[in-house]
Order: C-alpha cells, then structure tokens, then sequence
C-alpha cells in the first residue's frame, strides 16, 4: 500500500471514529484494533496491546493510541494524520453541540439524550477492555494476571500502580 493511500485510510478511519467516541479514544478501541489488525494489516495483535499500553503509560489524553497507529502505519506524517483526524472532527461537533446543549438545557429530549448515551459509552468502554484482554492475553499465565489484576482494582483501594509492578517483576523475572 502508497503511503498516500495509507495516510487517506488513517484520516478516513480516525475522522469517522472520532465522531462516535463517547466517552474518549478509548470507546472506540475495538474498531481501531479491527482496522489496524485485522482489515490494514499495520500490525499484530500484540503490538496493538503494546502500543495502547505506552499510550495508557504516557501522561496525556487517551487519544495518544490514534497517534501510535497513526506512526506504524506511516511514519510521522502518519501519526500527524491519524491525530488530526482523531481531534478536528469531534472538536467541531463538540463546539456546535454545546452550544445547542446548554441553550435547551431544560428540554425534555436533552435529558433523553444524556440518559441514551450513557449506557451507550459504558458498553464501548466495556468493549474496549474486552478487544485488548483478548489481544494481549496470548497464554493462560497472561489471562491470570489480567484476571487477578481486574481483581484487585475492582474489589480493593489498592493502587493500579502496584499490579502493574507486579507484572512487571513478573516479566523480568521471565515468569511471564
């Protein structure tokens, strides 16, 4: 594929998805991963995963993952596109929706609104996570710590840092 052609793919895809994600870059994580893996071929699996995970790790907004798609797929000019197409189209959507948000603030339809949508963003998060278990669990041992790391977030006040430093030592330690 011509660098022109991919650089079309990536604003094409992040236009469009930037449009839907509710609730961040995150929502839409499965159809990122779908386009990159599974339809472009830009990459694996497990370097879908990885390239989430610097972009969880890196301070900023969750939208970094488009970028680093954006850069495997085509280099800088790539990741420029890809961020781009990411940000633009939502930012002007946001702006007029605002606009009209709060102008009917006490409307029926606005409530109706807010209340559809929530469900909607929960079930693209939950999607989300579920596209990237999938894509970075490749053995039983990976899927455990997964498991036991959703444990112990969900049922504890245990900081998240600490299960990631425990797969860590797991990793260095070749355990994992």
């Amino acid at each position: 594929m011509k660098t022109s052609d991919t650089l079309l793919a990536l604003a094409l895809q992040f236009a469009g998805l930037s449009l839907v994600a509710f609730g961040g870059a995150n929502a839409v994580i499965p159809e990122i991963h779908r386009q990159a893996v599974d339809v472009h071929h830009w990459m694996t699996d497990r370097e879908f995963a990885a390239l989430f995970a610097i972009a969880q790790a890196a301070p900023g907004p969750n939208f970094l993952v488009s970028t680093l798609v954006g850069w495997k797929a085509a280099g800088l000019a790539g990741a420029l596109t890809a961020t781009a197409a990411m940000c633009a189209p939502s930012c002007l959507l946001t702006y007029w929706v605002a606009k009209a948000w709060d102008r009917y603030r006490e409307t029926e339809w606005r409530a109706a609104v807010g209340g559809g949508l929530a469900p909607v963003t929960v079930g693209f998060v939950f999607s989300s996570a579920f596209v990237l278990v999938r894509a970075a669990d490749a053995d039983w041992r990976l899927a455990l710590v997964t498991a036991a790391s959703a444990g112990v977030v969900f049922f504890t006040k245990l900081n998240p840092l600490w299960c990631l430093g425990a797969a860590a030592l797991l990793g260095v330690t070749g355990l994992l």
